[in-house]
């Protein structure tokens, strides 16, 4: 890839879209995993929670290292450790970032790439 994933997207606005669309779809159809954030008064998951997925996604797709900065190493396998990633856990996570994918029409090539890598993340994160 020429372009990194980041510039792919359309820099950190695009990727804040991504994530918003992320939890939109985790929200709306993912009721269960939802619950293990952070919720705010409208029992979606809150800013909070949308705001640091968004600054840790712009950094490990290419962009600025923002969230090392503000929050260390993100330590992913620490940092999931208090809830049971199981296998099912990890499917709903796919299906809410590939229903985000569809919402903001990325591209067929880098949707593709992006699927095999947050898969094998997701997968690493498994604990039960």
């Amino acid at each position: 890839m020429e372009k990194s994933p980041f510039e792919q997207l359309g820099g950190a606005d695009g990727v804040r879209a991504l994530a918003e669309a992320f939890y939109d779809a985790m929200d709306e159809h993912e009721p269960a995993l939802a619950r293990l954030h952070v919720l705010d008064e409208e029992g979606r998951v809150a800013r909070s929670a949308r705001d640091k997925f968004a600054l840790f996604f712009i950094g490990w797709l290419g962009g600025p290292q923002d969230y090392v900065a503000q929050h260390g190493h993100p330590r992913l396998r620490m940092r999931h450790a208090r809830v049971v990633v199981d296998e099912a856990m990890r499917d709903a996570w796919m299906r809410a970032m590939r229903r985000a994918f569809e919402v903001r029409r990325v591209e067929p090539e880098l949707r593709a790439f992006l699927e095999t890598q947050l898969g094998n993340l997701a997968t690493h994160l498994r604990n039960g």
